[in-house]
């Protein structure tokens, strides 16, 4: 394992910067966020995409995974199919970008929960476009790992299970976030239920007496039973951090996370 941070805790405005960053400050593996704001641009060239694993590579960074969103994102949890067709588009052009970099999973955010609508038909419809959309992820060889998110939507290890059990591919998985589950469940059981299920892991911390984000082995994650766990099933990709701040506090994180994988 190594220690990985995601974009989404930089700048976004200059690839080389935030490449030059990412090694500076210890990481060693970085999730890119593809975007119509920012850098890399979603709409890149086939070439301008290429360069941009180049750039990785030449500041020795693992690309380890990415996220493909627009402004106007839509979500695969909306009673509209409008709205869900937004995102299936954005994945679609995801599987594309990945497929040039070579990148083997994208994260989805899939969503929030719309109170308008019911669990039963926002589970059957997401259920129904990862369906759709796993073949053209398999031929790309990429996949796609469905965030555990404060969503009010997949609640416990057993449905995220099931869900992906539904499915029915193996480019539909988990991209588990080690904290986003702290109020009401434990990262540990949420691995051993799912296996090799997870893909991919974000790891950030949280403090569940004082309702707070807090830096990594300050909170009440148990991190000798993730990794014990993480180690069971066999992971051993990136830990990527999704704990933002000024640079001295994500290199603390770097350091942190090298703790926790020797743990």
């Amino acid at each position: 394992m190594k220690p990985g941070i995601t974009q989404l805790c930089l700048a976004r405005q200059d690839l080389e910067a935030d490449l030059s960053k990412t090694r500076d400050l210890g990481y060693e593996a970085i999730e890119l966020v593809f975007s119509d704001q920012g850098s890399p641009d979603i709409d890149a060239s086939t070439s301008e995409i290429a360069a941009v694993g180049e750039a990785c590579r030449n500041h020795g960074l693992e690309l380890c995974s990415m996220i493909a969103i627009r402004s106007d994102a839509g979500s695969l949890l909306s009673p509209s199919a409008e709205e869900r067709a937004k995102r299936v588009a954005i994945l679609e052009r995801g599987f594309e970008i990945a497929e040039i970099l070579s990148v083997d999973a994208l994260l989805l955010h899939p969503g929030a929960l719309d109170p308008a609508s019911s669990y039963g038909t926002t589970w059957d419809n997401f259920r129904d476009a990862l369906r759709d959309l796993a073949p053209e992820a398999e031929r790309r060889g990429t996949r796609i790992g469905i965030e555990n998110v404060w969503n009010q939507f997949m609640l416990s290890p057993r449905e995220a299970r099931q869900l992906v059990d539904e499915v029915g591919s193996p480019a539909i998985g988990i991209y588990l976030d080690t904290a986003n589950m702290i109020l009401y469940g434990y990262p540990d059981m949420w691995i051993k239920e799912l296996g090799r299920r997870i893909f991919k892991v974000h790891v950030k911390d949280f403090r569940r007496g004082e309702g707070a984000w807090v830096q990594l082995m300050d909170g009440d994650t148990d991190w000798p039973a993730v990794m014990a766990e993480l180690r069971g099933i066999g992971f051993d990709g990136a830990l990527v951090s999704e704990v933002g701040g000024d640079d001295d506090t994500m290199r603390e994180t770097a350091e942190r996370i090298r703790r926790i994988i020797a743990l």
